[in-house]
């Protein structure tokens, strides 16, 4: 009968518990691991002959504990050597449990529970005391991946850029409303990704300019649309960055900023003719319904009726494929993220540094780009080839260098 069959039977016939049965267990495996590296640096078994000519011998054990995710082991034995060039590799030095307590504190981070929180929420659990200092510093691991996570490759081709904005509390000497940009792309596949975010002021051409181009060096030369909101500055960045690039104007927040500006008792009506516009199955129509909304409202409503007549980039999107055109004439698609986030930003009345916002952004766009990794966009594959001639007719073979 095997050492852990003769274990199992004691448990069943005993009042130990599940959970001390687990970690009798796993220390009788790690101090076995150990003493198999032991003997691996001396080159000979316990109690050979070979030991004696060695000029170097087992020494006995010295004790520490170790916290794993099934609770603490207590005197765990650490084999050592005479000679003391025994280094165990299972436990690194001074580290006084496995990964799962930083893995659980950054899972905690992540759902946007605050560092004090964390550390009380541990010490309730496990009776480890960690500060939100220590919490921290601990989540801070995150702050060198996204330095690395801004400077990895992108791909070559997206079919659209969605780039939008959320705003957030954030203490800069004084708490006062922040910005975070997301730029969205969805690649020639169909396939979406965050491919940056930043945060603070970016109301100028110049900032704009600078983040866009950071992303073409990046690899991301060839740019079919990008989608926007009237950022200032963005769409004359846009267009310096990407100039083969068609510009879409957001239609749904062109309808939110029309509703503020008409009355209530016309508003169902003035909505239901919008959509007769911009839900047209071709520009050619749309062009109809919106001369027949202009004209039923010009009196009434001139501001409006110009914003829509005056704005050719609200209709960029019937130049792109049928299947697709639902989800290229709005900044919907990135909207939804960004309501995700702010689930996680509205748990916290203000961020203490930018830090700890991208922090908690950065985990938030990790989770959603591994989540949208494996699902195409809608209608994305259907349009693929009339993608891939608009590619080749605005940048060439996909394979040409100067883009």
């Amino acid at each position: 009968m095997s050492n852990d069959t003769q274990k199992l039977k004691e448990i069943l016939y005993s009042n130990i518990s599940l959970e001390e049965f687990l970690l009798s267990m796993i220390k009788d495996m790690m101090e076995t691991l150990m003493k198999a590296e032991l003997t691996e640096l001396l080159k000979y078994e316990k109690y050979s002959p070979e030991g004696h000519i060695s000029g170097n011998s087992r020494n006995g054990f010295y004790k520490r504990s170790y916290e794993t995710k099934y609770g603490k082991i207590e005197n765990l034995n650490i084999p050592r050597d005479r000679n003391d060039e025994f280094r165990q590799q299972l436990i690194p030095p001074y580290q006084r449990h496995d990964g799962w307590l930083e893995d659980m504190i950054m899972q905690l981070y992540a759902n946007g529970v605050s560092t004090r929180d964390v550390g009380s929420i541990i010490e309730k659990l496990y009776g480890n005391s960690y500060s939100p200092t220590t919490v921290s510093n601990i989540t801070d691991v995150a702050i060198e991946e996204i330095m690395k996570w801004r400077q990895r490759k992108l791909n070559k081709r997206y079919s659209v850029l969605f780039i939008d904005a959320m705003s957030v509390k954030l203490r800069r000497d004084t708490v006062a409303n922040d910005s975070v940009y997301f730029i969205l792309g969805i690649d020639e596949e169909g396939y979406r990704e965050v491919l940056d975010f930043y945060i603070g002021t970016t109301e100028s051409s110049y900032v704009w300019e600078e983040i866009l181009s950071s992303l073409k060096e990046r690899g991301a030369t060839d740019v079919l649309l990008g989608v926007m909101d009237g950022l200032p500055g963005l769409e004359e960045a846009f267009n310096k960055v990407y100039p083969k690039a068609d510009v879409q104007s957001c239609v749904v927040h062109k309808v939110r900023n029309t509703i503020r500006k008409v009355r209530k008792k016309d508003l169902s009506e003035i909505l239901q003719d919008l959509k007769s516009v911009y839900e047209s199955t071709t520009k050619d129509q749309a062009m109809i319904m919106l001369d027949e909304f202009s004209i039923k409202w010009v009196k009434l409503y001139p501001k409006v009726v110009d914003s829509w007549n005056n704005n050719s980039s609200l209709f960029t999107y019937y130049s792109y494929p049928l299947a697709i055109r639902k989800a290229i004439y709005t900044t919907h698609w990135i909207e939804r993220f960004n309501k995700e986030a702010p689930r996680l930003t509205k748990i916290k009345n203000s961020f203490p540094t930018e830090d700890s916002l991208s922090k908690i952004i950065y985990f938030k766009v990790i989770d959603c780009n591994s989540k949208w990794s494996t699902r195409k966009m809608k209608g994305f594959a259907q349009a693929h080839e009339e993608l891939q001639n608009m590619f080749l007719e605005k940048y060439g073979n996909a394979f040409t260098q100067d883009s």
